[in-house]
Formats: C-alpha cells, sequence, structure tokens
C-alpha cells in the first residue's frame, strides 16, 4: 500500500526535538483498511452479499485473492449489480443469485452516511435496489466505511438520498416527493450522466431522483413507508435498522461497532 508523509516540524535532525514524519492516510486507503477488517468475516463455505462502490470493491478484491491462494474455498458470491458482477466474475469468485440462495451468510458492503444509530444511506452509485433486496436477506450485514461518512442524523451530509422511481412521469414523481418533505427543505434532482446530460438508468431500468435535505426528517421508517407509498417510486436509499456491525477507519485506527 502507497504511503503518503508528512514532516509535522521540520527541525535540526540531531535535535531532541525533532518530531518522526506523520503518517497521512488517503480516503482511498482508509477504505481499503475498512474492507480488508471485514474480509476477517468471511469463512470457507459462505453464501456472500458483494456490495457496490469504492470501498466495497477493495473488499472483493480481497475475496478473490484470499480465494486464488486457496485460504478461502467453496465461496459463492451474489452480486449486488453489473459492475460488481463483472468485478467478481474477473476474479473467479463464484457467483449465484437469491433465486438459489435466497438466505445469505454475510453481505460486505460501504455506505453513503451512518448515523449514531447504524442507518445508512446508499445508492449514490445507482444500486440501491438490488442492495436493499440482497442485503435485507442476509444474517450478517457488516457496513464498511471511512470516517467521512459518518453524520449526526440521515441526510446530514448535505449530498443526496437516492430515491429509484420508474421512468415514467418522473417530474411528477419528483414534485411529489419533494413536497412529501417540504417541512425539511428537500429539493429533488433527477440523476444524469456527466458525460451526456442524459438520464442515470440504474440496472433494473429505472431512473433515480436524489433529494437533498436541508434538516432531519423525524422518524426514518414513517419516512421510508410514506415513499414506498407513493406510485411511481420503486425504493429509496435508506437501509434502517439493518447493518449488524459497522467498520469505521479514520485517521487512529480501525473501529469495530456490533449492533446491540
Amino acid at each position: 500500500m502507497a504511503l503518503a508523509y508528512l514532516e509535522s516540524n521540520k527541525t535540526n535532525p540531531t535535535s531532541p526535538m525533532s518530531s518522526p514524519p506523520q503518517l497521512i492516510l488517503t480516503q482511498d486507503q482508509l477504505k481499503k483498511i475498512a474492507a480488508y477488517k471485514a474480509v476477517e468475516f468471511v469463512e470457507s463455505g459462505m453464501v456472500l452479499g458483494l456490495g457496490t462502490g469504492s470501498t466495497a470493491k477493495h473488499a472483493i478484491d480481497r475475496i478473490g485473492h484470499l480465494l486464488s491462494q486457496g485460504k478461502l474455498t467453496n465461496i459463492i458470491g451474489i452480486p449486488t449489480s453489473t459492475k460488481t458482477h463483472e468485478q467478481a466474475s474477473s476474479l473467479n469468485i463464484p457467483l449465484s443469485d437469491l433465486d438459489t440462495h435466497p438466505v445469505l451468510d454475510l453481505a460486505i458492503d460501504g455506505a453513503d452516511e451512518v448515523d449514531p444509530d447504524m442507518n445508512l444511506v446508499k445508492g449514490r452509485g445507482g444500486s440501491l435496489l438490488r442492495e436493499k433486496m440482497i442485503e435485507g436477506c442476509c444474517k450478517k450485514f457488516v457496513v464498511i466505511v471511512d470516517e467521512t461518512k459518518l453524520v449526526d442524523y440521515v441526510g446530514g451530509s448535505g449530498l443526496a438520498l437516492p430515491v429509484e422511481v420508474v421512468p415514467f412521469c418522473w417530474k411528477f414523481t419528483a414534485k411529489k416527493l419533494e413536497c412529501m418533505f417540504e417541512e425539511a427543505g428537500c429539493v429533488a434532482k433527477l440523476r444524469v450522466c456527466c458525460e451526456n446530460g442524459e438520464p442515470y438508468v440504474t440496472d433494473n431500468g429505472n431512473y433515480v431522483v436524489d433529494l437533498f435535505m436541508k434538516k432531519c426528517i423525524g422518524d426514518l421508517r414513517a419516512a421510508g413507508d410514506k415513499m414506498l407509498r407513493l406510485a411511481g417510486v420503486v425504493e429509496h436509499g435508506m437501509f434502517v435498522d439493518m447493518a449488524t456491525t459497522l467498520i469505521v477507519a479514520g485517521e487512529f485506527g480501525v473501529t469495530v461497532r456490533n449492533k446491540c
């Protein structure tokens, strides 16, 4: 792992006051540390949910490496996206689906936000529906993040709370969602591709409306149920009370927290 160093105190090297170089880890390196820690939960013979995103990618790479070395055997992966399917296939990780394996031993995935109760925002990578389907039927769900993803409340980062919607009359659905959370200062925006400005299309052929909140939306279960009752909404990116273990890599090391 490439490491960067910063000399925090440039003094005479012979002076007793000289300070050793301070280790500086990039955000991606912190993600990798958390991901490798999560893979320690993996045992041979498990059926695994394979997450999507930059943090989950490190975990999948590690699982593939351990399989190639023979340190893990008889692993079956259930990918949460086309992209993850392609990555896992390239690493020769055996793959299957929920139809064949409706109960998973373990899922490992990242998150866009984590609140103090280990509720999550996921889906800024666009895979929220498949992630929720797969991670909702596993015996243990290990979430891996760097410390920048910790928030005081869901939506607290000011970034997107994704909602997958059908393309039909998406503007109507977006407006309904915006009005639904008007008291939280909600602004709804259709996600578009940076390359051509066209609507982003999920693996399921749907669009994503990103909700930006200025305030806490309150009861998360009630908010989620309200969204799902709106015709046109497929799924939302709040993963409430789903994570069983949280692994956080930060400036002072890795912390592991289990759901009480």
